[in-house]
């Protein structure tokens, strides 16, 4: 059976403009702000309870979940630069399509997942060694977590769909009903039922469940995707072909390694914090909190950054693209430059908010300028990813992610000798090492841009 001719809407897309740059970022900057703040809850919940070790235990338990869940980053990433460009091509298929394909994958991968629980843990644990105290909470965390593995790959696929679709008020809805949820259940589960690390935990993965039933009644509600009727006029087995799914894993498989390469990098940071002792450990945690603040609100902009890009590849319009680049970065640079001023006037506040251990606190303040840096010194970083995923560039994206990576190892040896400065200090050169593997790619990707307009001109394939 043949594929059905697929349905195509063509329009005219208007220059792009500040102001459409802010009312398509700012729902995706509040969802996403409220992602740290959740993290931040659960590091409150724990932090509140004058227990360093559980502390600890959730920081490095929380360090292996991303780890592993976020190894599979691709399902939101690609899925949204793949959905724009179908956009960009007129599509609309397609674009319904990809919603089927994540869901169904992320399901399939996050149950593998859960099944694997013990092997998973017990590979993370040797990666990432917990000893004395801090092993009870951190196995217990982790172990919570994998009941909403499949909610939460699931999730990805929605999440990026919605984004690619541009609707990103019904990505903040979905951010925002996902993070009430979690932490309701984190207050209750730890404060009033005492069930520790093993409490936020569940609490995380019962809300990946119920933000995974509400994405899906959001994307298939009025003027959403149509996965009946695209079903009814092509199967599934159009809709999920062989061809198509490899189609999704080659696409995504350098995005894939792009994104383990950071997450070690992100576990290492972990460890070496680890390396010198329980109390620096949930400082460096409590700081990085700031940062997961910082990146997640300028992800937005990087988000708006990777729709724009696609859509303009989608379309071959090379004006378009420069317009997006240039205007995503005014508004990138000026926002980390914000975030780290804000930082550093209000982070003792925040520290002293976050943990009630008088030696926790010490450290973190004595560390807080590093950490009130990294959004101006990763704010470029986080933009070009945005870029080249919209642009569905797996192969820049690995590349750079690996000389990040392995740029960072290299200064964390090297900068031992200084304890937790050389352990900061190893994270924010890391950020230039990222920005500037990208930034020496992008006239090659503005020329792929020329090329596709060619293309779509003369109609040659």
């Amino acid at each position: 059976m043949s594929d059905p001719a697929p349905h195509h809407v063509h329009h005219t897309e208007r220059p792009l403009t500040r102001r459409a740059v802010i009312a398509q970022a700012w729902p995706i900057m509040i969802g996403q702000a409220s992602v740290p703040l959740v993290g931040l809850v659960d590091t409150m919940v724990i932090g509140r309870m004058d227990d360093a070790a559980a502390l600890a235990g959730v920081a490095l338990g929380a360090a292996i979940i991303d780890l592993v869940f976020w190894s599979f980053g691709f399902l939101r990433m690609g899925i949204s630069g793949l959905v724009a460009q179908a956009a960009g091509a007129g599509d609309a298929d397609e674009g319904d399509a990809l919603l089927v394909r994540g869901v169904v994958l992320g399901l399939a991968i996050g149950a593998l997942l859960l099944a694997l629980t013990g092997p998973i843990m017990a590979l993370g644990f040797v990666a990432l060694p917990a000893g004395g105290a801090v092993a009870g909470p951190a196995r217990a965390f982790v172990a919570a977590r994998f009941y909403g593995a499949p909610a939460s790959l699931a999730g990805f696929a929605v999440n990026g769909w919605l984004i690619g679709r541009r609707q990103t008020r019904l990505a903040l809805v979905l951010q925002l009903a996902m993070n009430a949820i979690n932490v309701a259940l984190d207050v209750t589960l730890v404060w009033h039922f005492g069930m520790g690390a093993r409490g936020v935990g569940l609490g995380t993965a019962a809300a990946e469940w119920a933000a995974l039933a509400i994405g899906l009644a959001l994307a298939i509600g009025p003027g959403g995707a149509r996965p009946r009727a695209l079903l009814a006029r092509t199967g599934l087995g159009v809709v999920l072909a062989r061809d198509r799914l490899a189609r999704l894993f080659v696409v995504n498989r350098d995005v894939m390694i792009r994104t383990v390469a950071l997450l070690i990098l992100f576990t290492w940071f972990a460890s070496a914090g680890a390396r010198l002792g329980a109390v620096t450990l949930a400082a460096n945690h409590v700081l990085f909190q700031f940062i997961a603040i910082a990146a997640f609100m300028l992800d937005a902009i990087a988000l708006t950054a990777e729709e724009r890009i696609g859509h303009a590849i989608g379309g071959g319009s090379a004006a378009a693209f420069d317009r997006a680049l240039r205007l995503t970065a005014e508004f990138s640079l000026a926002g980390g430059a914000l975030l780290s001023a804000l930082f550093l006037a209000g982070g003792p506040w925040g520290v002293a908010a976050i943990t009630t251990d008088p030696h926790v606190r010490q450290t973190a303040l004595a560390f807080l300028p590093f950490a009130a840096l990294a959004p101006l010194v990763g704010a470029p970083s986080w933009l070009l990813d945005g870029v080249f995923i919209g642009a569905t560039q797996g192969r820049a994206l690995r590349n750079a992610a690996l000389v990040s990576t392995m740029g960072y190892l290299a200064c964390d040896y090297v900068l031992r000798p200084f304890g937790d400065s050389g352990v900061w200090l190893a994270l924010l050169i890391s950020y230039g090492f990222r920005a500037a593997t990208l930034a020496t790619q992008l006239p090659a990707l503005r020329r792929r841009v020329i090329g596709s307009r060619a293309v779509a001109s003369t109609g040659v394939a």
